[in-house]
């Protein structure tokens, strides 16, 4: 850091400052008085504004002050500048050793850059397994399967174990890591080594080793440097009012990714990011948050029962998350499709927002008082899927597979003989609903040998002769690929893996047949199936239909859930 920056710094959290241009008033205020930077400690904060901003710490971990928890979300990061407008009465804490604070009105318009930033220094190691809590035997055999092949392993806890007015909320797991610390441009070549050694695909596991850290320039409306700050930036408004955020890029990596100016309830924390640039953090209690999440995981149009299932599901979701993701970033969730994709106040609907108030602090619950892992898919095809099929570990009571259908399901065709399943017309409930799609429900996709040789080239059996789904489970899925090559043959494990190795397959519900060209030789591979995602928990489409059908949200998620109850956490 500069001499002149710091001593800039040292006057700004030393002395009281006053912006040189006093922001404009939005049209419907009268003209608003300049802001003004005080001391935070010689009078009472008011009322409204206590205990409100959070501390730094509280960036990684749930605030239950007034019963309902508050989570940290990541609105974007990466960013040397940010724009915001309060809705309300503002006030902003600069970060750093002297707590410095500044009032302004509603509508103003406020930027925060960064300026001498250092990206974090992180550790990597190479993530081999994630295994259930509860599978002590399986992560016994996992370590003594590394240890035969001579590999040093060890034991990583990763969630938390709490509870919420007697609810016990645990998405506690094991994660078997290599025992090598390594940089992350080195990571990826051992990780390319294991999978040529052992045919293994592994993730990364990521630490901070040395914090990022930056200094940050908060500008009034007319360009004014007003403060600064070390590291983050907190602001909040009266009645949670909330703040006009503008250009939040949002679905990065994805063909819709773009930039858009988003309204959000609750507080926000400017901070510097993992990159040594900016993130934005939005906290937001969480029935707020599901205002703005609910409407992206399914149709807003859909019956209010379905929506009601829909926001049950998606608030022990976001619960079920806590403590597993985003490990080496300033929050907890983001607000991306890797987490679940939050617009704010801006993405809201009057339907959805009816079916959080009505179901407001309502979890899933198994019969021993467990938060149930309520996942769902968009179609689970006629038949939905045991979760140890399709994740591994111990099988979960509640997330059992069976027939998506009203009444019995006797004399039906089963997914036992799947040829036949997906050539029937079944009475399955997202079928019938009057959201189904029918190029969802079931669904061809071709792959030419040309194809099938450039995705299956890191695989190391050379150009691909035969393909081989198998043991499945259930509802038909498999969880085995069999590649064999002119050079050797391999598997590929699992039923995310199987689907991204050919560019996502709706689902691995599916068969694979050779196709010939006119004179008889291999021209590719065709993929016939049925349901979109992995057909664990909830049937998204399947719970629309059964709500047309007369069933209320509880039954719903009764019959997905294999018994689990709807209870009150909060």
């Amino acid at each position: 850091m500069s001499q002149a920056v710091t001593a800039l710094l040292a006057l700004f959290l030393t002395t009281c400052a006053a912006p040189r241009t006093a922001p404009p008033a939005p049209a419907v205020e009268p003209p608003p008085a300049p802001p003004v930077v005080t001391p935070a400690a010689p009078a009472p904060a008011p009322e409204w504004f206590a205990e409100e901003l959070p501390a730094p710490d509280t960036r990684k971990r749930l605030d239950f002050r007034g019963g309902e928890p508050r989570v940290p979300i990541g609105l974007m990061q990466g960013r040397s500048e940010v724009r915001f407008v309060p809705r309300g009465r503002m006030r902003l804490r600069f970060g750093g050793e002297a707590d410095k604070v500044l009032e302004a009105p509603s509508g103003s318009l406020w930027t925060v850059r960064v300026t001498e930033g250092s990206p974090a220094e992180l550790s990597s190691r190479v993530q081999l397994a994630e295994i259930p809590f509860v599978d002590k035997a399986g992560l016994a055999d996992a370590q003594a399967q590394w240890k035969a092949r001579g590999i040093a392993v060890r034991v990583h806890v990763l969630g938390v174990l709490y509870g919420i007015a007697g609810k016990v909320i645990d998405n506690r797991r094991y994660l078997l890591l290599l025992d090598e610390e390594l940089t992350p441009r080195d990571a990826p070549a051992r990780q390319a080594a294991l999978l040529s050694q052992f045919g293994v695909r592994t993730t990364l596991f990521e630490e901070v080793r040395t914090p990022s850290h930056a200094i940050l320039e908060v500008k009034d409306q007319g360009g004014a440097v007003v403060g600064l700050a070390q590291d983050s930036v907190s602001v909040e408004t009266l009645d949670d009012a909330g703040f006009e955020v503008r250009q939040v890029e949002h679905d990065v990596g994805y063909d819709n990714h773009g930039f858009e100016d988003r309204s959000f309830r609750g507080t926000l924390q400017l901070v510097v990011d993992r990159h040594g640039t900016l993130a934005v953090v939005n906290g937001v209690r969480l029935e707020d948050l599901l205002k703005g999440l609910v409407p992206s995981e399914i149709y807003a149009r859909a019956h209010p029962e379905a929506l009601k299932a829909q926001a049950v599901t998606a608030r022990g979701e976001v619960l079920a998350k806590v403590g597993i993701k985003h490990l080496a970033d300033p929050f907890l969730l983001c607000s991306e499709q890797h987490c679940a994709v939050y617009r704010g106040r801006t993405g809201e609907a009057a339907s959805t927002t009816a079916a959080v108030e009505a179901t407001r602090g309502e979890g899933l619950f198994s019969q021993n008082g467990r938060l149930v892992d309520s996942v769902y898919s968009a179609v689970c095809g006629g038949h939905t899927e045991d979760n140890d099929v399709v994740w591994g570990g111990p099988p979960n009571p509640n997330l059992r597979g069976r027939p998506d259908v009203l009444g019995s399901p006797q004399g039906l065709p089963t997914p036992g003989n799947l040829a036949e399943y997906l050539r029937a017309e079944l009475p399955t409930m997202c079928r019938l609903s009057s959201f189904a799609q029918p190029s969802k429900y079931r669904w061809e996709k071709r792959f030419s040998v040309e194809q099938v040789n450039a995705l299956t080239a890191h695989l190391n059996v050379g150009p691909v002769r035969a393909l081989s789904l198998g043991e499945r489970g259930v509802s038909g899925r498999a969880r085995t690929l069999t590649v064999a090559g002119e050079r050797g043959v391999t598997q590929v494990r699992g039923e995310l893996n199987i689907r991204r190795l050919f560019g996502m397959l709706n689902s691995a519900m599916a068969l694979v047949e050779e196709e010939q060209d006119a004179e008889g030789h291999l021209s590719g591979w065709r993929f016939r199936g049925g349901g979109w995602g992995h057909g664990v928990g909830m049937c998204q489409t399947g719970a629309i239909g059964r709500a047309e059908a007369g069933q209320r949200y509880q039954d719903i998620l009764r019959f997905y859930f294999n018994g689990a109850e709807v209870a009150p956490i909060y």
